[in-house]
């Protein structure tokens, strides 16, 4: 964690931020936190019964007015936390007051002049986890919680602040923290009788570790699916309704539909959610062979995006016999997670079924121009992704820096067994389980070096 004087002097500042989105709204808020801020809050804030904020105890708030000098802003509530039982740590006023941009502005400006400093991106949470009363990891759920689109996502990231996560990698650690004592021990005290290790307790210790290692990668796809969505491509032949289910999964008219086979020439994207999924659609040109130059470019495009989509919405007209563009389309989706969805079915079918499930298995039926078959579909997606089977609520790797440390981890524990199995010493044993405690405990905070600290919090939004 970091400590240098630089740091200890910026903690010794008292820092203010709007905390609510600016814009038109009932209320909002200006926090102040810090060894000043109550004394800051008293040069701005004026109560009608003459309390002040510094005599106030925690948890309390008080009725007033914001002044600057001595013109009046606005009405307002303080909010007093008293240090250490605050978000930060310190001591914190909040300000609610109006949520207009203008009143908000001049409010944050008052509290400025009063002798706050304008807060960093995300400079509350950091001191939140520099005053211990977060981890790395539960500080960076923060952001995810804001960030959520849907439930499972947002079951993901409270869970992480509530520590899930964290005792999740303590718990691997700790087994690895043991296990590097008694390699310690043993190199360090030879003339205690240190007993030594069995080649099958060393080996078992460090398949036990990663194996609790592997379990939190595979966290990690699914927890960036959560949090961020899924590539999703609607394909097929032109004029089989993907400009329909597009618009129908849109709600609104995002894709011009005609009964004129390649309407569509460009890839037209849309962000929607489908239950707890959230897809980032492409609607793409019609695949076929076409000699018109402009519509080749829409088919090419249509194809690249087929090829690093993760996941492909397959559509097949069911009035129509299979074509070879079709049959070409299904043997891409070999092995890739795909819904076939057989299109039309309010017309009388006419396709092979059973060759659409020969490559691909997840298959439903569905009018898009009736808005038939949506909830089939939302169960099929939920099941290519395997999302029925998450819990979220059991702790998730959310991040590519967390899952890097996990990566150091896992392939230094891979080191450490490989160096048991071939009879290595101790000491070489030694350096590769330290390092994969180092890797695990950057995850959690606990030995991570200021720029990583940094990193993680230039990314928060100002006033969190």
């Amino acid at each position: 964690m970091p400590s240098d004087e630089e740091e200890i002097a910026n903690m010794s500042t008292t820092i203010a931020a709007i905390a609510t989105p600016q814009g038109a709204g009932g209320i909002g808020i200006v926090r102040i936190s810090g060894p000043k801020a109550r004394e800051v809050a008293d040069k701005v804030f004026r109560s009608p019964g003459k309390k002040k904020v510094q005599d106030t105890a925690g948890y309390q708030a008080l009725y007033g007015h914001v002044y600057e000098g001595e013109t009046l802003v606005d009405e307002a509530i303080a909010l007093v936390f008293r240090a250490p039982r605050s978000y930060t740590g310190e001591d914190v006023v909040e300000l609610s007051c109006h949520g207009g941009m203008y009143v908000m502005r001049r409010v944050l400006s008052a509290v400025l002049s009063a002798g706050a400093v304008a807060a960093a991106p995300g400079e509350f949470t950091k001191r939140a986890f520099l005053n211990g009363k977060l981890s790395l990891t539960q500080a960076e759920s923060v952001m995810d919680i804001i960030g959520a689109q849907g439930r499972q996502a947002a079951a993901a990231a409270l869970a992480a602040r509530e520590g899930v996560l964290g005792r999740r990698i303590q718990d691997v650690a700790d087994g690895l923290v043991k296990l590097a004592a008694h390699l310690s021990a043993y190199i360090d005290y030879p003339e205690d009788d240190i007993p030594e290790l069995q080649e099958s307790q060393l080996t078992g210790s460090l398949l036990d570790s990663l194996d609790g290692i592997n379990t939190l990668l595979a966290t990690y796809d699914a927890g960036k699916i959560l949090r961020e969505g899924v590539d999703t491509v609607i394909a097929g032949r032109p004029n089989v309704g993907k400009s329909t289910l597009m618009n129908l999964l849109s709600g609104v008219e995002r894709s011009i539909v005609t009964h004129i086979p390649g309407t569509t020439r460009d890839v037209v994207e849309e962000t929607v959610q489908l239950g707890d999924v959230i897809l980032r659609l492409a609607d793409t040109a019609g695949l076929h062979e076409t000699d018109d130059p402009v519509e080749a470019i829409g088919v090419e495009r249509a194809r690249s995006r087929l090829e690093t989509a993760g996941l492909v919405l397959a559509v097949f007209d069911a009035s129509q016999k299979l074509e070879e563009e079709d049959k070409r389309i299904l043997e891409k989706l070999d092995g890739r997670p795909a819904v076939a969805v057989v299109n039309k079915t309010d017309l009388t079918p006419c396709i092979d079924e059973a060759f659409v499930r020969r490559h691909v298995p997840h298959v439903v039926t569905i009018s898009a121009k009736q808005g038939q078959g949506m909830e089939q579909l939302k169960e099929a997606v939920c099941d290519v992704l395997g999302t029925d089977l998450w819990d979220p609520s059991a702790g998730m790797l959310a991040n590519e820096r967390q899952r890097d440390c996990v990566r150091r981890a896992q392939e230094a524990v891979k080191e450490a067994l490989g160096a048991a199995q071939m009879g290595m010493t101790y000491d070489a044993i030694s350096v590769s389980v330290d390092g994969a405690i180092d890797a695990l405990l950057e995850l959690t905070g606990e030995r991570a070096t200021e720029a990583v600290v940094d990193e993680v919090f230039a990314r928060f939004c100002v006033g969190k």
